[in-house]
Formats: structure tokens, C-alpha cells, sequence
């Protein structure tokens, strides 16, 4: 594989529980973190702090521009369930490679006088969150 910009990257969410996913509008910028959780079981005589591993979690967001022509993510965060998710880091080159899984994720909306309004959603994983590849299904 090569570097690729994320130009042609693109955030599906489900309009409602167990709904099929569809894009969200205008956004422009994305992550997804998995961070390792680890526990400390230093012993007296180690050299250096010893851990071992627990779960991965996983959390990300999305960001772009503010949408009054749908609720998608306003609705998602006041209902409480779990959405459908993509997440396509290069749509156009590389459709076959993306994240998905289901998410909760929240809703934020920000303006200003000199600014345009925008749109943030920050989510937390609701069950596993896969990568599917050139491969097949990274677990």
C-alpha cells in the first residue's frame, strides 16, 4: 500500500437503530483511536515497570460543517442507541478498506460571528470496531 491524503475519506452513520448507514454531510476531517489498555504488575526486583494488556478502546470523531437539512447525528445522541458506522479513509482508490462496527456518538454544533457553523461528533465504540482491508477482516 501507499501513503494516501484523505481528501476521499467518508463517515457513513445509520439514521436510526439498526438502519443501514449513510453518508454524513459536509464533513472534513476524521480519526479513530484505539488505545490499549494496560494494568501495572511491577514486582520487586524488575529491572524496569512491567504491564500486561487489558482491552483496546476505541473512540474517534468527525468534524465538518453544520447540516439543518438532516437530525442524523443530533437524533443518534438524544436517543441513546447504537448507530451503524463506516468509515472509509479513501473511498475513491481504495473502497475495500474501512472501519466499521457500531458507535455512539455525540453531537456538537459551534458558530460564531466571524466563523461559518460547524459541526463535531465525538464516538465511542458500542461494539467491536473492525478494519476490513486488501486482506479481508483485520480482528
Amino acid at each position: 500500500m501507499a501513503r494516501i491524503h484523505g481528501k476521499s475519506g467518508v463517515v457513513y452513520v445509520g439514521i436510526a437503530s439498526g438502519a443501514a448507514a449513510s453518508p454524513v454531510a459536509f464533513l472534513n476531517d476524521w480519526s479513530v483511536n484505539l488505545v490499549l489498555e494496560t494494568a501495572e504488575v511491577t514486582a520487586f526486583g524488575d529491572q524496569n515497570k512491567v504491564y500486561v494488556a487489558g482491552l483496546p478502546d476505541c473512540t474517534g470523531d468527525f468534524t465538518g460543517w453544520y447540516d439543518d437539512a438532516t437530525s442524523q447525528l443530533y437524533i443518534a445522541t438524544r436517543d441513546g442507541v447504537a448507530r451503524n458506522f463506516y468509515l472509509y479513509p479513501n473511498s475513491v482508490n481504495d473502497p475495500n478498506q474501512y472501519f466499521f462496527g457500531t458507535i455512539f456518538p455525540d453531537f456538537q454544533v459551534s458558530g460564531g460571528i466571524s466563523k461559518a457553523v460547524d459541526v463535531k461528533s465525538t464516538w465511542k465504540a458500542a461494539s467491536a470496531i473492525l478494519r476490513y482491508g486488501t486482506g479481508g477482516l483485520n480482528t
